[in-house]
């Protein structure tokens, strides 16, 4: 049942015209059930083996239990009613009252919570009420973030309903792709995807691309006479296609075996719900720092209560102690500033090809270690093009890259004028003319270039146009009279042209193939054809193909009589082999460099690909992503080594060919096994496993599957692995600026934990309310906090190593620097407070001293968090107008709130005198010069 001879004339397959002959096709709309039926106990017959690949035509039809001509209406309806519709079940949506509650679980917000019980308790209303405040603001941000988030999920499902032909009832119809059914007959045709598995009963010259499922940057040939061993991988079943790819060329007719979650999309997807996601590193590290926080609160918390209840204190002078301790220790204004810090970066990131779907994974990408990442479409173009071609003794490069036809051809560095090439001219013409691809070029628009059809056709027509060809003018001044349409069985394809009064016939195919139907090359030196030298050619090859490239021959021969366009044409014989054209998939522009800003940046990158070994070496080595020398795994080595020995060999190993989504996914688990903080790329089905199961998922937004895109975090709009650099690192500028505003925040709290408990140690009352230190750390310092997060990234991000993945939000120097600015804040602020109560002042007008001191701290001390490095003098205070306003405004606030009289009372404030502003601003001054000295000294001794 195979295609042979002339193209001319459709062929009837089955009763059934292979052209979808019927010139009018039904439109039906069938309803599919609005939600999916149970699992049936038991499927009809047949769908209880699986291996379709394995079993001839009429074997699967018999296991269907169905006709070849396909279904009738009747059953195809219970059909649809007994096995739901052709669609993969998203998962389900949270509750937005799960989304709601989970905001509270927290440890720090424990501590509030009991907090604002004992002010309850106590009658302190005005405590109580701004505690509340403070949860609901927090869990009102949580919620609006984790809303939206959800909320992109949902809208990444295609709004556009597929639709699928299918034969039924001796018809053919356009249904709802959800209304396929096993043992439908599915019509296929070049540009349309195929909406089920099917095992092929007929083809017509038929590739289809399934790039997305396999990897593979080449279309694939069907065979469907083809009876397959059991285990032939998927990527080898020629006789099947599977749902999620995209037909390029030709026709075909294929029975249903599989829809919805039961096809090899399905397969995967379900992987998803399996594969554990791990949080992003910032949540994980803030979620150690809350817990962390939260337990000291509470020893501390205990720890006064306890001493204060022995020395004979009253309980609820204890309590107001504990409550204001808590408050002080607990950095209520960190989530708004995190969440602005995170939201600062996004937007950065979407200027630089970055868009994040998760807040946290923001910084994310600035903690990983290696980068597992796809070749196809992402360190490649996923577009053939033809970079070399050898005519007899010469070579000519060609330049240019993808499908676009901007380029010309060189030969010895120099261009060359087509019309004194003849031979080169005949190649070009050959190349245009035994092509079934179309490309368009829009003028003036260098990216409006359309194409359709076979990827290697239309690199040859982008090749021929380089050459100064006009493919249409070609076919008009040449009319085809037949030909031979490529096939695996043949490995060429064959065009015959009118050509004057005689007749032309060209030819491309696989190299061994062609040369078998070739007498003469051209001569050396450009003259007259002469022998051919078959060795010599065959050794042409395999040069070529040893430096990955894909190599066609292409041949042609003038004759004095044209062919019959009405009788099946033969074999070409007696050709000359004009000569052999190289073509590979080129690697994105910005590549190599990306690369090398990894190396810099200490990420190590790890190519996997469903490509042959040879293809994946030649570009790795071409990008610079390893040397001649550099260890190599293939997918079966990853899935027949043991663990250990895996783990092993993943140490050393930069490419990984021919693997399937599950050896991936086993590649991501052996670098996660030995503490790598792993990133994985991709763009298709095969790639969501490995997307969920990596530390951050980054799927292409341009060429990527709604699956990949859903398993993902990041999605890179432009599918360019540089920008993947880029967001490293926006990445590690979005977390230095969340240290900064952590700084800023922690060791405030630190210098009002340390002045509150020195007072209740020396015997002095409570220096602050809660009230006032709500004020203190969410408002006046709240709103530099927040500007802070605008900070614009310091030089040299990618020039150093990698987070280790387990390192704490606060590294050594954090540490050293938290605790020498709060025990400046403590001991200055104790120091005045004592001394304020020893002058005779009441403890409220104290207290209102206090904080307008703490208020002057934090202003101060904005300028020593810009950097941890860097001096506050040698920052530009306008790089950061946001900053410079914010600490205005949060200045401007306060004076507002002591000249206001409900603010007066509420905060327990007081006007203070010109002496005391004086004093105020005098004893504030020294945490700039005490973090001053910290800085330069940590410069001249860094720590290791």
């Amino acid at each position: 049942m195979q295609a042979h001879g002339s193209s001319h004339g459709d062929r009837s397959l089955l009763g059934i015209p292979l052209a979808m002959v019927p010139t009018e096709i039904e439109t039906v709309h069938v309803m599919p059930p609005a939600e999916p039926p149970p699992s049936p106990s038991s499927e009809p017959a047949g769908l209880a083996v699986p291996i379709w690949h394995a079993l001839d035509a009429g074997a699967v039809a018999r296991e269907l239990g169905v006709p070849l001509t396909g279904l009738s209406d009747h059953e195809a309806v219970e059909r649809l009613k007994h096995f739901g519709p052709n669609r993969i079940e998203p998962p389900k949506a949270i509750p937005y009252w799960v989304l709601l509650v989970r905001q509270f679980r927290s440890p720090l917000i424990y501590v509030l919570l009991g907090a604002g019980a004992v002010a309850l308790a106590l009658g302190e209303l005005a405590d109580a009420l701004f505690i509340s405040a403070v949860l609901l603001l927090n869990a009102l941000i949580g919620f609006v973030n984790e809303f939206r988030a959800d909320r992109e999920v949902r809208s990444l499902a295609s709004l556009v309903t597929p639709r699928a032909r299918v034969h039924r009832s001796g018809r053919a119809l356009d249904v709802d792709a959800e209304c396929v059914v096993p043992g439908d007959l599915l019509l296929l045709e070049g540009g349309v995807r195929v909406n089920a598995d099917v095992r092929l009963v007929e083809k017509h010259d038929l590739r289809v691309d399934e790039s997305l499922l396999s990897g593979e940057s080449l279309t694939v040939e069907k065979n469907a006479d083809a009876v397959l061993r059991a285990e032939t991988p998927l990527a080898e079943r020629r006789n099947m296609a599977f749902a999620g790819s995209m037909v390029s060329i030709g026709r075909g007719l294929g029975l249903v075996v599989a829809t919805g979650g039961r096809t090899e999309i399905g397969a995967i997807a379900s992987q998803l719900v399996s594969v554990p996601h791990e949080p992003p590193p910032l949540l994980r590290r803030m979620e150690l720092f809350a817990r962390r926080i939260g337990t000291a609160a509470l020893v501390l918390c205990t720890v006064i209560v306890g001493v204060g209840l022995a020395r004979g204190q009253p309980l609820a002078e204890v309590l107001l102690a504990a409550i204001a301790l808590a408050v002080s220790a607990i950095p209520e204004g960190l989530p708004v500033a995190l969440t602005v810090a995170l939201a600062v970066a996004v937007s950065r990131m979407a200027r630089r090809g970055v868009v994040v779907r998760h807040l946290p994974a923001v910084e994310a990408l600035g903690s990983c270690g290696v980068i597992v990442t796809d070749k196809t479409g992402t360190l490649t173009r996923n577009q053939l093009t033809v970079e070399r071609v050898v005519v007899g003794d010469a070579v000519y490069d060609v330049t240019g890259v993808g499908y676009s036809p901007e380029g010309e051809l060189l030969r010895d560095g120099h261009p060359v004028v087509l019309p004194e090439e003849q031979w080169l001219f005949r190649l070009a013409r050959a190349a245009c003319l035994a092509n079934e691809a179309s490309l368009t070029q829009h003028q003036g628009d260098p990216q409006g270039t359309e194409w359709s059809g076979d990827p290697t056709d239309v690199a040859l027509l982008s090749f021929g146009i380089k050459a100064g060809l006009d493919p249409i003018v070609l076919v008009e001044t040449h009319a085809p009279l037949t030909s031979i349409p490529f096939e695996s069985e043949r490995r060429y394809m064959a065009t015959y042209h009118k050509l004057g009064a005689g007749g032309l016939v060209c030819v491309k195919g696989a190299p061994e193939r062609v040369i078998e139907m070739c007498d003469y090359q051209p001569a050396e030196g450009g003259g007259e054809q002469r022998p051919l030298d078959r060795a010599a050619a065959l050794e042409s090859i395999e040069q070529a193909m040893r430096q990955g490239y894909r190599v066609l021959a292409i041949a042609d021969a003038e004759t004095a009589e044209s062919v019959s366009a009405s009788e099946p044409a033969a074999a070409p014989s007696g050709l000359v082999l004009l000569g052999l054209v190289a073509m590979t998939d080129p690697p994105r522009e910005q590549v190599a460099g990306a690369l090398a800003s990894c190396r810099q940046a200490g990420i190590r990158v790890v190519m996997v690909t469903g490509d042959h070994a040879t293809t994946a070496r030649s570009v790795g080595e071409r990008i610079g992503l390893f040397g001649p020398d550099a260890e190599m795994l293939t997918g079966d080595e990853v899935s027949r080594l043991g663990v250990d020995e895996l783990d092993v060999r993943m140490q050393r190993t930069l490419v990984v060919a021919r693997a399937t989504p599950a050896e991936k996914l086993l590649v991501v688990e052996s670098l996660k096994r030995r503490g790598e903080f792993v990133a994985v790329t991709g763009d298709g089905v095969n790639d969501a496993p490995a997307l969920r199961r990596a530390d951050l998922g980054v799927a292409m937004g341009r060429e990527g599957t709604d699956v990949a895109r859903e398993a993902a975090d990041l999605i890179i709009t432009d599918d360019d692995f540089s920008s993947i650099v880029a967001g490293v690192e926006e990445g590690r500028f979005a977390y230095d600026n969340v240290r900064k505003v952590t700084y800023l925040l922690v060791s405030t709290g630190v210098g009002e934990v340390l002045t509150v408990m020195g007072a209740l140690a020396i015997g002095l009352p409570v220096p602050f309310t809660a009230v006032q230190l709500l004020w203190l750390n969410l408002v006046t310092n709240g709103i530099q906090d927040v500007a802070l997060a605008f900070e614009p990234g310091e030089p040299g991000a990618l020039e150093r190593p990698p987070r280790p993945p387990r390192q704490g939000l606060f590294d050594r120097m954090m540490v050293e620097r938290t605790l020498l600015g709060g025990a400046v804040f403590g001991s200055l602020g104790l120091f005045c407070f004592a001394s304020w109560i020893g002058e005779g002042r009441s403890v409220e007008e104290a207290r209102s001293l206090l904080v307008q001191l703490f208020v002057l701290f934090e202003i101060l001390h904005i300028g020593n968090s810009r950097s941890e490095k860097t001096s506050m003098f040698r920052l530009n205070p306008v790089s950061n107008p946001i900053l410079l306003f914010g600490t205005l405004a949060a200045l401007s606030v306060h004076v507002v709130a002591i000249y206001t009289p409900f603010l007066q009372s509420l905060l327990g404030l007081r006007v203070p005198g010109v002496d005391d502003l004086l004093r105020l601003v005098v004893v504030a001054s020294p945490i700039i010069v005490v973090i001053e000295i910290h800085k330069a000294y940590r410069r001249r001794h860094p720590l290791p």
